[in-house]
């Protein structure tokens, strides 16, 4: 009764009509009247009706207005987004649906409230959330609301692959891959121009070789022409041949004959002056050689009227041969390009170089440096190891080192190594594996393939040696 009596009080007021004193006995008499009874329940319900009208048509209005953002998708990587009202708080939906996901490769599930897929095109892509809110009726129509899914290019896809000026008197081939026998092992090695250089028509600046040569040795060569150097590609090249010619001299192949004798000297006794003998015979011979590939690199530069700088190249090269007590591994670097040996069980690496680096590479070193001969630590270049077996002996360019293993202080980490065989085991974004077996007919193809990874920020050319 008092809400009835409260009711029909506020509705006179509201309408300006006064109840005097000497009319409450007649008001109260009014307000138990069963008329009045039966139409302040109306009043009321129809005032309920109102407010929950409202209060459903300003949630529908916020809906309508408040944008829904939905995470990104790329073209060709697996996308995961969950639709969380929670962060929107519309609490009041209570069924919904996602059209027009079907024409990109995506889908919503109305279990786990997400919408996955492999997108296959990109752009701004338009599509209807459907939905009812709390208190519609079953039968009643969905309403739309049009959402946009932004589909970003595949990164790789923006990139040209324009072919470099195969009449360029110094040109070499974009990409090369090849599985070869060396020595008691086989060598897989590729070098490929960097999607920098293809982008533009450029050319690839790395270079490599290998042989095996008539004493019982053999050797893995890689050179990294620097980018900003006009010729660098020709500089790669000439480091390359020139150690490779250096040891097929039939002076340098008699010369190694020494390094027999120095070893079983060696092996016999372990002390000081056959190691600094080792040592000495290592600087020396591969020194000269060395300096070969910096002679030859300054009178093509004089011939061509160039200077030598421009063509700045780093320079590794390994040579290793077979003992009855182990392998014999003498190596060599100037400039950013890791060598390193693992073991049998891949348990542990050595180190067969340091490399130059610096704060924004300006710690690079180069073999057409004439400084380099002329340093104090230019006896630290070189090195002589002697392992009982290894698994992987492997050279590369910073191509490959700067995106698989960052920085200089992974390198003497042998987990650091184990993921990155791993990798190359098909342990990678892209799923693609190279099964390192000389038997394997498609090695060079999957090779070739895996050194087209994908890593943001690194599009410089790749060469990567691995003996197994």
């Amino acid at each position: 009764m008092s809400d009835v009596k409260q009711l029909v009080a506020q509705l006179f007021k509201s309408n300006h009509i006064p109840i005097p004193a000497h009319r409450m006995a007649l008001f109260e008499q009014f307000i138990q009247n069963e008329q009045t009874q039966t139409a302040a329940t109306i009043i009321s319900q129809q005032q309920q009706a109102l407010m929950a009208r409202w209060k459903q048509e300003d949630k529908l209005a916020t809906i309508l207005e408040q944008p829904l953002r939905v995470a990104n998708a790329t073209v060709g990587k697996p996308y995961e987004a969950k639709v969380d009202f929670g962060q929107t708080n519309w609490n009041d939906i209570v069924a919904f649906q996602v059209e027009g996901l079907e024409q990109v490769g995506l889908a919503y599930d109305g279990t786990t409230k997400q919408i996955t897929g492999v997108p296959t095109q990109s752009g701004d892509i338009k599509v209807v959330f459907k939905f009812k809110i709390e208190g519609e009726p079953q039968e009643a129509a969905f309403h739309e609301k049009p959402l946009t899914l932004i589909i970003n290019p595949d990164p790789k896809s923006l990139w040209k692959n324009l072919p470099s000026d195969s009449t360029d008197p110094y040109w070499k081939e974009d990409a090369v891959t090849v599985l070869a026998p060396l020595s008691d092992r086989h060598i897989l090695v590729s070098s490929k121009r960097g999607r920098s250089h293809a982008n533009v028509g450029s050319f690839r600046e790395d270079d490599f070789a290998f042989a095996n040569l008539e004493n019982g040795w053999s050797i893995v060569v890689i050179s990294d022409g620097a980018g900003s150097a006009k010729l660098s590609r020709k500089g790669s090249a000439i480091a390359c041949q020139s150690i490779l010619a250096h040891f097929k001299d039939a002076a340098s192949i008699e010369s190694l004959i020494q390094f027999d004798e120095l070893l079983q000297q060696h092996t016999a006794n372990t002390g000081d002056d056959t190691q600094k003998k080792l040592n000495r015979f290592v600087y020396n011979t591969l020194g000269k050689a060395a300096f070969r590939a910096h002679k030859q690199l300054e009178a093509f530069a004089a011939t061509a009227g160039v200077t030598l700088k421009d063509m700045s190249s780093t320079l590794v090269f390994t040579l290793f041969k077979k003992y009855e007590i182990g392998y014999a591994l003498l190596s060599f670097g100037v400039g950013d390009c890791p060598a390193a040996v693992l073991n049998k069980d891949v348990s542990a690496v050595t180190l067969l170089n340091w490399i130059d680096v610096g704060e924004f590479g300006g710690g690079t070193r180069f073999i057409t440096m004439p400084e380099i001969f002329q340093s104090d630590k230019f006896a630290t270049r070189f090195s002589f190891k002697l392992v009982e077996d290894f698994s992987y002996l492997i050279l590369m360019s910073d191509g490959i080192y700067d995106p698989k293993f960052v920085v200089e202080a992974n390198l003497p980490n042998v987990k650091k190594w184990q993921e990155f065989l791993a990798d190359l085991n098909g342990n990678n974004q892209d799923g693609v594996k190279v099964e390192l077996r000389p038997d394997n007919e498609a090695i060079e193809e999957q090779f070739s393939r895996w050194m087209d990874f994908w890593s943001p920020g690194n599009h410089d050319d790749r060469t990567l040696a691995i003996v197994f």
